[in-house]
């Protein structure tokens, strides 16, 4: 089988947006297809992540308006779903359509449109995707992030300055990000002072309500020799579920998901945890990163606060985790989010992410749904 290769990438950029759904989708497809050098009319599937257009904004077939908008008809589209990862479950997606030969061009374009809507708003429908019985009862994403985060201190003796050192971190890489929502340093202190939102958590701990959108094009890797010198391949990919009622899991601060897609993905790449040389993990809150950096196998359990405190994770560090910028700093679209992350990996690894660049011939990203309900992970190597 030919290996999947992405030939071009983009990313609008994030934060408070006057384009409404459909505009920011056309923004980012067509600046990934002219990344690309390749026509609309070359397009054989067109997805779109996007989790809820319809209940935020009362749009729905964005797809097929996207195909029109883009001059990309007859392609065959398809809306992509799968809450917060709905990024990550489209370039599964869209992976799966090249390697199966069903497509030879398949554009990917991620977006959602959020701040138009009220906090409170925004949140209750992203909380709809709990568990019934737990929404009834107020249970949002927050709430389940506090309680985990308390439990994770207090399990594994880590500080708590330690989770500020991560929206410290995160704030700092988005600094050089130019499509990133916030671009400003934040210091501990700062961090620590913030409003609590839900114990132990405060306020920097949470990734803002955010409009944005990101693209990627898919193409047999014999394909993509014929439009770049340089692009990367899809080496390996995983997708996997846990439980959806949290309390139902044996340990909390354990994702199942992240786990097993993670397994997955190492296993067709033929690689471990230890040949990763950056990384963009899903950090819609703090404590995320600190779990899935853990789950994924870069560190034992109960040491990625360590990692965090010793500068492992930095930009210049061993493990540079987030140069973006993560959810925290650039933003979280909900459909873009996935789609972003890989965006950044791309940037990385045909070296165009400017001033945050790295060392790096492999990056792995890692999308997640609700609070582990559903995860994504890719991993990516760069071709020259």
């Amino acid at each position: 089988m030919d290996s999947v290769a992405v030939i071009g990438a983009s990313m609008t950029r994030f934060g408070q947006r006057d384009a409404w759904i459909r505009e920011l989708l056309a923004e980012a497809g067509q600046a990934c297809l002219d990344d690309a050098g390749v026509e609309p009319d070359a397009v054989d599937h067109l997805y779109v992540s996007n989790m809820a257009s319809g209940e935020l904004e009362g749009q729905t077939g964005v797809p097929n308006a996207l195909a029109q908008d883009l001059s990309a008809v007859p392609a065959y589209t398809a809306r992509i779903d799968q809450t917060s990862s709905s990024g990550g479950a489209g370039i599964y997606a869209a992976w799966q359509s090249v390697a199966s030969e069903a497509s030879e061009m398949t554009l990917l374009v991620g977006g959602e449109k959020m701040t138009h809507r009220s906090t409170a708003e925004a949140t209750d429908v992203i909380a709809s995707l709990t568990h019934p019985v737990e929404y009834k009862h107020g249970v949002t994403l927050p709430s389940f992030a506090g309680l985990t985060a308390r439990l994770y201190l207090d399990t594994y003796d880590a500080p708590r300055e330690s989770l500020g050192k991560v929206a410290v971190k995160n704030h700092r890489n988005g600094v050089d990000n130019p499509h990133a929502q916030f671009r400003k340093e934040v210091d501990l202190e700062t961090v620590l002072d913030s409003p609590i939102v839900a114990d132990p958590l405060r306020l920097y701990d949470f990734c803002p309500i955010t409009d944005g959108s990101a693209a990627l094009l898919f193409c047999p890797e014999s394909v993509a020799r014929e439009y770049a010198d340089e692009y990367v391949v899809i080496s390996g990919i995983g997708g996997a579920t846990d439980t959806h009622v949290v309390h139902e899991r044996a340990d909390p601060t354990t994702m199942g998901g992240v786990v097993n897609s993670s397994e997955q993905a190492y296993e067709m790449a033929d690689i471990g945890p230890d040949d990763v040389d950056v990384a963009e993990l899903h950090d819609m809150f703090t404590i995320l990163e600190f779990l899935q950096s853990e789950d994924l196998g870069f560190f034992e359990k109960g040491e990625g606060w360590k990692a965090v405190e010793e500068g492992v994770t930095d930009r210049d560090g061993d493990l540079p985790i987030n140069t973006s910028g993560g959810l925290k700093s650039k933003g979280h679209p909900l459909g873009a989010s996935g789609v972003a992350q890989a965006y950044e990996i791309y940037s990385q690894l045909t070296g165009q992410a400017g001033d945050r660049q790295v060392e790096a011939e492999t990056g792995l990203a890692c999308n997640v749904g609700g609070f582990g309900n559903c995860v994504t992970t890719t991993i990516m190597e760069a071709r020259r």
